[in-house]
C-alpha cells in the first residue's frame, strides 16, 4: 500500500527540487526516497523507472517555464516582449537548473502529454514573434534561434563560464537586442543567409 500522503505529484516535485540542487544529469531515486523518508520499493508505488521521473521532471520543468514567461509577456509585444521572455527564462533557469535542463528535452512523439506542454510552450514563444511579423515555418526557424540563445547563455551562467568583471545583465541585454535586431531584420525580408 502507498505511504500515506505520498502522491506521484509530490515525488515528482521532490525529484525536481533534488534536480535543481544537484543537478538534472545526477538525479537519483534513492535521494529523491531519502528525501521523502520512503524506502525506494515504496517510490515506486508512484513512479515506473528514473526515466520515467526525468521525463516528469522534464514535463513540470516546461508547465512552469511557459506559465513564468506567458505571464512575462502579457500585454506586451516586439522589443518589451522579447527581453520580458528573456529576463523569465534567465530568471527561471537560474532559480530552477535542473528543471530547466530537464525542459530542453523534445518530448518522445508518443509521449501525448509531454507533447501538449510542449507545444503550449512554444505556442507562447510564436504569439511573441507574431509582434515580429514572424509566421509559419520561420517563427519555428525563429523560436529554434531564440532557445539556443537563451540557454546558451543561462547553462554558460549558471555553470561559472563568465569569469571577466563585465556586467552580464549588459552582455545579456544586449544578446537579446541583438535577438531583437535579427527579428525585424527577418520579417522586413532582409536576407538573413548568405546568397
Amino acid at each position: 500500500m502507498p505511504r500515506s500522503g505520498l502522491t506521484r505529484d509530490r515525488v515528482v516535485a521532490q525529484a525536481a527540487t533534488v534536480a535543481d540542487e544537484v543537478g538534472f544529469d545526477r538525479l537519483a531515486l534513492a535521494t529523491v526516497a531519502k528525501r521523502l523518508n520512503v524506502s525506494l520499493p515504496a517510490l515506486y508505488k508512484h513512479i515506473d523507472s528514473l526515466a520515467g521521473l526525468q521525463r516528469d521532471v522534464a514535463v513540470l520543468g516546461v508547465r512552469e517555464l511557459t506559465v513564468a514567461i506567458s505571464t512575462a509577456t502579457v500585454g506586451r509585444s516586439g522589443r518589451d516582449a522579447l527581453h520580458a521572455a528573456a529576463r523569465a527564462y534567465r530568471e527561471y533557469a537560474l532559480a530552477h537548473p535542473g528543471r530547466a535542463a530537464a525542459a530542453v528535452r523534445a518530448p518522445d512523439p508518443a509521449d501525448a502529454e509531454h507533447l501538449v506542454v510542449g507545444r503550449a510552450a512554444v505556442e507562447v514563444l510564436i504569439a511573441l514573434l507574431r509582434g515580429y511579423d514572424i509566421t509559419g515555418d520561420d517563427a519555428i526557424h525563429a523560436v529554434r534561434a531564440m532557445r539556443v540563445v537563451l540557454h546558451g547563455f543561462v547553462t554558460l551562467e549558471a555553470a561559472g563560464g563568465f569569469g571577466l568583471p563585465q556586467s552580464l545583465d549588459e552582455t545579456f541585454d544586449r544578446l537579446v537586442d541583438s535577438l531583437d535586431a535579427t527579428f525585424r531584420a527577418w520579417a522586413a525580408g532582409v536576407p538573413t543567409k548568405p546568397s
